[in-house]
């Protein structure tokens, strides 16, 4: 519990006091939603980097390489968000009524 109770916090204090009642006005859907906009919008990214990377134009290895990290572990976070929640809907389409 204390894990969904810190993450819109930090969220919103991050993103400012607009964005902050934007957020307490949205769903769950849409709020998912915006994070499969913002990691694909992380992975477009990355793959520019590593285009540029491979075409020589980049001066600065290390940046990219943290840019393709974060992009990796923002994935696996996305990945095991989503198997959370289908063990979830799994174990409530198997109660008994």
């Amino acid at each position: 519990m204390g894990m969904h109770d810190e993450v819109p916090a930090s969220a919103a204090a991050a993103a400012g006091p607009a964005a902050a009642s934007a957020t307490a006005g949205t769903g769950f859907g849409a709020q998912v939603a915006q994070g499969l906009q913002d990691l694909n919008q992380q992975l477009l990214a990355s793959q520019v980097d590593l285009q540029r990377l491979a075409a020589g134009e980049t001066a600065n290895l290390h940046e990219v390489m943290v840019r393709l990290e974060e992009s990796r572990i923002a994935l696996q976070l996305a990945l095991q968000v989503r198997n959370r929640a289908l063990e979830a809907y799994q174990d409530v389409m198997r109660m008994q009524i």
